[in-house]
């Protein structure tokens, strides 16, 4: 009878949740319209960068994507799954100990992103290329570390979970960490949003995996969250495919990256989030090779453009072959990154 019983509460607790990923999708879906139809008419063009992520002129991505340029795409689409995740999570799925946390960083963030790319919408007027790196940066910081005051003193979490080590007690400096991954996972997503398709795709398998990850650990409203995210996601990336009607801008990489940071620092699996997320992590690598390559080597490169994905484009590769290929690799890495999950639980 015990046993009926916990099964029946399993599948209820396990139809909400996919109830959730159904109306994040339904909802972004329904709103994308009047986005598409406010986009176009105040014509929110993204403005072409001229400076590339090594501090030179970006010649290769200028030449690479000057046509696309050209078409006009609208910019700042994150709204649209931004307000659905947090209206599906607000009516149906708010809870203090588990979403609370990654629904207001992604807000917080997603509000800097919005400030971002409205400065840069209105660049092609004013000459300037949206937010400085070094204001950008500080609003962001100032988010994780209030995230992770909450996160420490609220939550009292104030140890990191690392396999045979196990639980490893680091006190305050939980805040520290949980800044370092908010802030760098944000950055990493922000920079490999760079292709028609890339970054939604790259997402929904991290975002997926999140999701069995939190049910495992008994977190269903987190995992909850997570299918919301999935479900709005899938939504934008319908139409941002190759050729793309739009982006989701700093808005949308900002938000997600941040949530995304959040929740692997809520289900102490930090361990596992650079494999689960190791195109974003190649993707940043291959920024930081280039830049120290030109200082170092008197501006020679390592590739041909970066991020990397720019890289195989200079290569010949057409765009939805580079997108699909880093997908593969993206729900590859997911795949083993819940390995590691699993098998880190018995170690």
């Amino acid at each position: 009878m015990n046993d009926t019983f916990s099964l029946v509460v399993q599948n209820s607790t396990l139809i909400r949740i996919l109830i959730l990923g159904f109306f994040g999708f339904m909802l972004s879906m329904a709103i994308t319209p009047l986005y598409t139809s406010l986009a176009y008419r105040g014509q929110w063009w993204k403005r072409q960068r001229s400076e590339s992520c090594n501090g030179g002129v970006a010649s290769v991505y200028n030449k690479l994507h000057a046509e696309k340029h050209k078409r006009h795409i609208p910019t700042m689409a994150g709204i649209v799954f931004v307000v659905s995740i947090a209206a599906v999570t607000l009516v149906g799925n708010l809870e203090r100990s588990q979403t609370w946390l990654p629904l207001a960083g992604m807000i917080a963030s997603g509000l800097i992103g919005l400030f971002d790319d409205i400065m840069n919408i209105r660049s092609s007027r004013t000459g300037v290329a949206g937010m400085a790196a070094k204001p950008k940066f500080l609003l962001h910081s100032i988010v994780a570390i209030a995230g992770g005051l909450w996160f420490f003193a609220k939550l009292d979490v104030a140890s990191v979970y690392l396999p045979v080590l196990h639980n490893v007690h680091i006190g305050i400096f939980a805040v520290l960490l949980f800044w370092l991954v908010v802030v760098a996972t944000a950055n990493s997503v922000n920079i490999t949003d760079g292709l028609d398709g890339l970054a939604g795709g790259l997402l929904v398998s991290s975002f997926t995996v999140y999701s069995i990850i939190a049910a495992i650990e008994g977190q269903y409203a987190l995992a909850g969250f997570c299918l919301t995210v999935v479900g709005a996601l899938l939504s934008y990336t319908w139409f941002n495919i190759f050729p793309a009607r739009f982006f989701m801008g700093d808005v949308g990489s900002f938000a997600l990256g941040t949530a995304l940071g959040i929740i692997a620092m809520q289900t102490n699996t930090v361990y596992a989030l650079p494999l689960i997320g190791i195109v974003y992590v190649i993707e940043t690598g291959s920024v930081i090779v280039n830049r120290l390559s030109r200082k170092l080597r008197h501006g020679k490169k390592v590739f041909l453009s970066s991020p990397l994905h720019h890289h195989f484009e200079a290569l010949g590769w057409p765009e939805a072959k580079v997108t699909m290929r880093f997908w593969i690799l993206g729900e590859v890495a997911s795949v083993l990154g819940l390995i590691l999950f699993l098998a880190g639980r018995h170690w």
